[in-house]
């Protein structure tokens, strides 16, 4: 799939352990390697959305929307904070 990345996604990024990033990375690279959402683990649409989903990983969340066969990875913030922000 096509990725878009938003300005609000690479500043959720500073301040994070090189171990979380790396993780970050092999999960960004599973997505583009996916023809679909659903092939993607820990997945799931968010309630009330058509459109936005988020991916768990550790103690973290993406927060991504899909556009037809494009995906705007928006937000990765701490899972307590990312429904503040998110969508």
């Amino acid at each position: 799939m096509k990725l878009e990345f938003r300005q609000s996604f690479a500043k959720d990024l500073k301040g994070k352990d090189p171990e979380t990033l790396k993780r970050l990375k092999s999960l960004i690279e599973e997505l583009e390697d996916s023809d679909s959402l659903r092939h993607i683990a820990n997945v799931k649409n968010l309630r009330g959305t058509d459109s936005y989903y988020r991916i768990r990983m550790g103690n973290y969340r993406l927060g991504l929307r899909q556009e037809g066969n494009k995906i705007v990875v928006l937000r990765f913030l701490h899972r307590k904070e990312i429904y503040r922000y998110f969508p």
